[in-house]
């Protein structure tokens, strides 16, 4: 089981098919991608063996389907890594992944470079010569693998130190396409992905069930997400699916808004995942956009597939599934469970466990962390939840976020959530600050609607209307815009370093 044979299959099915696209300027067609692929993995062989990890240092563009799909059938694990890290963390990672080559963007190259142990491995620029001796190459059959070979390492986004690689297998990765697939959306030829967010991640992901089905890759001009000209290419596209971070849909929501722009007419299906979806904007998102939602909770660790939201979960008024991370994927099992590992009663908050093919075979040469994520064949996620009586699965928050109040546990979520049911709300975040008397209390940084000049005390007296007393925020900071990562992820341990900074600075 080669992971290649998804995009052998649609080669051999849709050769002359546009396949790849820059906007909407066609690239490459199914044929000429399927080969282009095995010319690089052919070149890699010469000088690699399987099992040897290849990196990806580089902003989305249309080398990524044929990069990723040469390193496998080359028989090697790819090791994609995101572009906006600095370079001193990109180095960390390929140098974790102790891979043997690097494939670098132009822009990238020279302070990876400097960064890099370059000594290590071979350092190929995309688009220089290099690249095209390994074109040079005639086309090679494609390694044949076993099934729990590693085909991406996965590394986490670093936002609590050190990165981990989660170590995702041909089979892991399968069973993630078949689920999306299944569960997510139901792609075909006549379809098209849009890579808007990073391909070292979410959307890289979903590259896969889409090249399964033949589906169009559209990297945009920009390599990234900008909401006016997302809404061109579902405009120029057909039956557009995308993956987006919580952030980047009101972003797009609001960019509508602001225009008047009606929905575009391409737009099919809009993933969401990787962080909060609050109630409220997702409200305001479906009525901009209709019924385009779909929700996954996964992690790097089982990649984009614990749980989901079809399209129809989204048709209700039901706010507790609105507000919830839905019912378990196909082919995985999740419980919710104590300390020790027992099941935790409908409606009691526990950690989130699950199993099934797609999840990780361990951290890349970390048996210490491996032995605490996956125990008794569990992964332990680290994530709080409860189910409802329905088997629907609520998503309270990372362990490590809890606040513990006098005693009391206090999940920041449904305190954020309170919050932005307020109109002059447009983010916020809460977390926890330490506390003499308290252990910790709940202080929550606020960013006003525009124009806005909403008060602590009206916050305050909103509160008391939707949550227990005491757990309402100790205090409001009201800031501009909250740190957040390039996948649109809070930066909690930012906001709680400028609490530590703020009590240890001299008066």
């Amino acid at each position: 089981m080669n992971l290649f044979c998804l995009l052998e299959q649609s080669a051999r099915r849709f050769p002359d098919r546009d396949a790849v696209f820059v906007g909407t300027r066609p690239i490459q067609r199914w044929g000429e991608l399927h080969q282009r692929a095995l010319r690089i993995a052919a070149g890699l062989r010469e000088r690699h063996r399987a099992g040897d990890r290849a990196a990806i240092v580089s902003e989305n563009g249309p080398e990524y389907p044929e990069l990723m799909f040469a390193i496998w059938a080359a028989g090697m694990a790819a090791v994609p890594v995101n572009f906006k890290l600095h370079a001193r963390e990109m180095a960390q990672i390929v140098d974790d992944a102790q891979a043997a080559i690097a494939f670098v963007s132009p822009q990238l190259a020279d302070d990876f470079r400097d960064a890099a142990d370059s000594a290590r491995r071979r350092t190929i620029v995309i688009g220089s010569a290099a690249c095209d001796e390994l074109l040079a190459r005639a086309p090679c059959a494609p390694a044949d693998v076993t099934p729990e070979s590693p085909a991406w390492l996965f590394y986490t986004s670093g936002t609590t130190g050190r990165s981990k690689g989660a170590t995702l297998s041909h089979r892991s990765l399968m069973a993630m396409t078949v689920a999306h697939l299944a569960d997510i959306d139901n792609l075909d030829e006549t379809m098209s992905q849009i890579h808007a967010a990073p391909m070292s991640h979410g959307s890289g992901m979903y590259m896969l069930p889409s090249v399964a089905r033949a589906a169009r890759q559209v990297i945009p001009g920009s390599r990234g997400f900008d909401p006016a000209e997302f809404h061109d290419l579902c405009d120029e596209h057909p039956a557009c699916s995308a993956f987006l971070a919580p952030t980047m849909v009101q972003r797009l929501r609001l960019h509508a808004e602001r225009t008047q722009r009606a929905r575009p007419r391409g737009l099919r299906t809009i993933v969401y995942g990787g962080g909060p979806m609050y109630v409220e904007e997702l409200k305001k998102s479906l009525a901009a956009f209709g019924q385009v939602f779909v929700q996954i909770y996964g992690q790097g660790e089982s990649p984009m597939t614990i749980t989901g939201l079809r399209r129809a979960d989204h048709a209700g008024t039901d706010e507790a599934i609105l507000g919830s991370v839905g019912w378990p994927r196909t082919g995985v099992e999740v419980r919710v469970v104590d300390a020790a590992g027992h099941d935790m009663p409908v409606g009691a908050t526990g950690e989130i466990v699950c199993r099934g093919d797609v999840v990780m075979s361990g951290y890349w040469n970390n048996p210490q962390a491996s032995a605490e994520a996956l125990r008794g064949d569990w992964l332990w996620t680290g994530d709080l939840g409860s189910f409802d009586e329905r088997g629907c699965l609520t998503l309270r928050d990372r362990s490590k976020d809890v606040v513990i109040s006098g005693g009391a546990n206090i999940y920041p979520r449904e305190v954020e959530e309170a919050l932005l049911a307020h109109p002059d709300v447009s983010e916020v975040c809460v977390v926890g600050e330490r506390d003499d008397a308290w252990g910790e209390v709940v202080v929550a940084f606020v960013v006003r609607e525009p124009a806005s000049s909403v008060t602590a005390e009206a916050l305050d007296a909103h509160c008391v209307q939707h949550i227990a007393r005491f757990k309402r925020p100790k205090r409001y900071l009201f800031v501009d815009a909250l740190p957040k990562n390039s996948y649109g992820k809070v930066l909690k341990r930012e906001l709680r370093g400028r609490l530590t900074a703020s009590r240890t600075r001299p008066a």
